[in-house]
């Protein structure tokens, strides 16, 4: 496989020359460092956002409904444009395409940044998923194109840390920076580091382009957008809404039969398919793919609800809750860096059993977490949530990969993003709708006051530490254990103290059930990672699956 790799271009000066006797004299280290540049600045953006939305809302005046399509159309466009990545890479080369989104991706937040109205904010951040989406599966494409076989593994487990350290730095950046007035910072950031990771793509990057241009597959371009986007968006709205209502009914069914016109046309009919669905007829490739997608939800479907627990039921900030999930990105950065040499070394199997094997009894304990649990157990919990993070995610992503022909890398690796992208945002819906089907209609109620803020008004307390503390709901500002009561006194001074304690309980269920669903997809990624290949067995690394 070695040889498949494109040869060295001739040496020349400028950065090019400074790189030739450095430690990224070899090739594949200069495609590290520049894919892990820009995918860290996408990844760091998304999350950055989430955090800025309640600010961003206040800031253009907007409904919820309408604000909510910020975040919204961002989901929508990455999960249109991840499936036509492959194709327009192998029709007008991987480097150019791969460049092309980082560059787009860092316009589009310029344009963020200047929109002076939320209808051209939420078409900037349109630009945004759709660069996104683009450059996002090319960087794995180009990684497992410059490394040898025996090496895919590490070169995955480095790019791996900053799928995980991201996330955990943009609560904290995103969080500093609003509490700073400073929200359209958090789009300024991304035009010089995308410009600087373009400039060093084009030296650095070497360009790999499929000999024989696939033809344009109109059939399943129209029918994969038409499929994933209904999907996406019915997933969107679908705890809101509700899962039987008319309008997520009708945009499932819509996406369901586009998804199966897609899958009819690109195997029966399409000439060169837009996504070559032949690829999971691979046992392996099957095997790892379903696993990815179980969890996915097991493992960032609970990502998501600890951040609404510390926020919601503890009253603590964007920026302290940013720092208490720090821990989990700490570890999962250390271990996904070692999983990457396990893997080389001994396959899967044992990094798949390992990893899930703490992601069971993790998952476990944070079912069982309360309204008062310490913040002490809390951290512990979260870093080893990010060890079971780092052994399993990139693993299950290179274990589906390494069956993939060298020259359909970018195909492969746009298959699998697409699919898990899908499957990670019905599994957040489905997560939110258990946790709001805990909820009676007074205690919706009571939510919707509390979130409900004027500019400049300070956090909104947590429902279970007003429960635990009473005498906090009348007080302008009261401390206790470090977390302020400002700003929700006024709208809970009226309310019985009875009905605070059961908003409190009913999320706690709400938080039990829900971490008891991701418990029972750990325990399922656990059997199907125990069936990949891989140390008892012999593991002769990639294409030996």
């Amino acid at each position: 496989m070695q040889d498949q790799i494109p040869p060295a271009g001739p040496q020349g000066s400028g950065i090019s020359g400074y790189f030739k006797h450095s430690i990224f004299s070899q090739y594949k280290w200069r495609v590290l460092a520049t894919v892990i540049f820009g995918i860290f600045m996408i990844i760091l953006d998304t999350t950055v956002v989430n955090v800025a939305f309640q600010t961003i809302r206040e800031e253009f005046r907007g409904g919820l409904n309408d604000s909510q399509w910020v975040i919204s159309i961002y989901v929508l466009a990455l999960g249109i444009s991840t499936p036509m990545a492959g194709f327009l890479a192998d029709r007008f080369g991987t480097k150019r395409i791969y460049l092309g989104g980082l560059g787009l991706f860092a316009l589009g937040s310029l344009l963020c940044g200047l929109a002076p109205s939320l209808p051209l904010l939420i078409t900037a951040r349109a630009i945004q998923g759709v660069a996104g989406g683009l450059t996002m599966p090319l960087g794995t494409a180009l990684l497992l194109q410059a490394f040898p076989p025996r090496e895919q593994g590490t070169a995955l487990g480095i790019f791996g840390i900053a799928a995980l350290v991201a996330p955990a730095v943009g609560p904290i950046l995103g969080g500093w920076l609003v509490d700073q007035n400073l929200w359209r910072a958090i789009f300024f950031i991304n035009p010089p580091i995308g410009l600087i990771g373009v400039i060093l793509g084009i030296f650095l990057l070497r360009e790999h382009t499929n000999p024989e241009k696939p033809a344009f597959d109109i059939g399943g371009v129209v029918t994969e957008i038409v499929g994933f986007g209904s999907i996406l968006y019915a997933a969107s709205i679908a705890a809101d809404q509700g899962w039987t209502s008319p309008q997520t009914l009708f945009w499932f069914g819509l996406g369901g039969v586009g998804l199966l016109l897609f899958g009819w046309i690109e195997l029966r009919h399409a000439k060169t398919p837009l996504l070559d669905l032949n690829l999971f007829r691979n046992r392996v490739f099957l095997n790892a793919s379903v696993l990815g997608y179980v969890s996915t939800v097991a493992l960032f479907g609970a990502e998501f609800l600890m951040p609404v627990y510390l926020q919601a039921l503890r009253g603590l900030s964007a920026l302290q809750t940013g720092l208490i999930l720090l821990p989990m990105a700490l570890t999962g950065g250390i271990f996904v860096t070692l999983s990457g040499r396990l893997y080389d070394r001994f396959g899967p199997r044992p990094l798949m059993v390992v990893g899930f094997t703490f992601l069971v009894v993790n998952t476990w304990q944070l079912a069982l977490i309360q309204g008062d649990t310490p913040v002490s157990w809390i951290l512990f919990l979260l870093a080893l949530r990010g060890v079971a993070l780092g052994l399993t995610v990139q693993t299950t992503l290179v274990t589906a990969l390494s069956v993939v022909p060298w020259d359909d890398l970018a195909r492969g690796s746009s298959l699998s993003n697409a699919t898990r992208f899908v499957i990670q945002s019905i599994g957040v819906a489905v997560l939110a709708t258990v946790l709001a089907s805990t909820l009676s209609p007074e205690v919706k109620t009571l939510q919707s006051q509390i979130e409900v803020r004027e500019p400049g008004m300070a956090q909104p307390a947590g429902i279970c530490e007003i429960a635990a503390a009473p005498a906090a709901v009348s007080a302008v500002s009261l401390h206790s254990g470090g977390l302020a009561y400002a700003g929700a006194g006024p709208l809970l001074a009226a309310r019985p103290q009875g009905i605070i304690e059961q908003a409190c309980e009913e999320n706690i269920a709400g938080f039990e059930r829900a971490y008891k669903i991701t418990f029972y997809a750990a325990i399922l990624a656990l059997l199907l990672g125990s069936l990949l290949p891989g140390w008892p067995g012999k593991w002769v690394g990639r294409g030996g699956g």
